[in-house]
């Protein structure tokens, strides 16, 4: 599930799609819905990935001169806080592989004040740019699902984490069965028609809802960050596991 093949395809949503051709597709999705991301994300959530975002910052344990990686950080929401965090003596990375989001996570958070302890890098999760055992923290909200080669990522995660630090992956999972009818009728009825409303693309956020389907489970992916070389992982499904924080440790 939600792995690369070993003839060289993937998946995109639920097409099956060349490798090599992913992330241009991911790209234009995100290129699409850049300037609509921050509301959309509200009215697709009810505001709730505010409270799931603060739940992963108070579980990330960021303290003042910390060195922190926000990987696919999009508009800056995590970044703001983190930075907030770590204060004048630690530093922040804002990273995204789409420049269209980072383009917009830059002028919010200047329109925000931060500025001192920030820096913005146009990186690849599957093989970051960075020395090894650079960050006490990684984080990665909503953003595991739409790379290609997902035990890549976690690994080169891994390699850029402190002795002692952590990665926090924050990401729609599998949700309990009770809710399950209801959550796929949102997810294919609703959340395309929003698109269509607000953002002008229903098929960006058809893609989203198929993505969220094709992600690895919550045991599926603790397994995964295991295999990565992390220790002592664990999860904290939220909303009755639409959406779920897994935590893992350099030791």
């Amino acid at each position: 599930m939600a792995k690369q093949d070993p003839d060289n395809t993937t998946h995109f949503g639920y097409r099956t799609v060349a490798s090599d051709d992913k992330a241009g597709l991911v790209r234009d999705v995100f290129d699409s819905v850049a300037n609509r991301y921050d509301i959309m994300n509200d009215l697709m959530s009810a505001g709730l990935h505010r409270l799931w975002k603060r739940y992963t910052i108070d579980r990330a344990g960021v303290r003042p001169g910390n060195v922190v990686l926000d990987l696919a950080g999009g508009t800056g929401d995590l970044a703001r806080a983190l930075c907030g965090k770590a204060g004048p003596d630690g530093h922040v990375v804002l990273a995204d592989i789409n420049a269209a989001m980072l383009r917009r996570g830059r002028s919010r958070l200047i329109d925000a004040g931060v500025s001192g302890n920030l820096s913005i890098a146009r990186v690849d999760a599957q093989a970051l740019p960075f020395a090894d055992g650079t960050f006490d923290c990684v984080t990665m909200a909503f953003g595991l699902r739409n790379v290609t080669d997902k035990d890549a990522a976690l690994a080169s995660i891994f390699r850029t984490l402190k002795t002692g630090g952590k990665a926090m992956i924050l990401e729609f999972s599998s949700p309990n069965g009770a809710i399950k009818p209801a959550y796929d009728l949102y997810s294919f009825k609703v959340l395309p028609a929003l698109g269509r409303l607000v953002a002008k693309d229903a098929g960006s956020y058809r893609y989203l809802a198929e993505s969220i389907r094709m992600h690895p489970d919550q045991e599926t992916l603790k397994d995964m960050m295991e295999n990565a070389g992390f220790e002592r992982c664990r999860y904290h499904n939220l909303a009755a596991g639409i959406v779920a924080l897994h935590i893992g440790y350099r030791v």
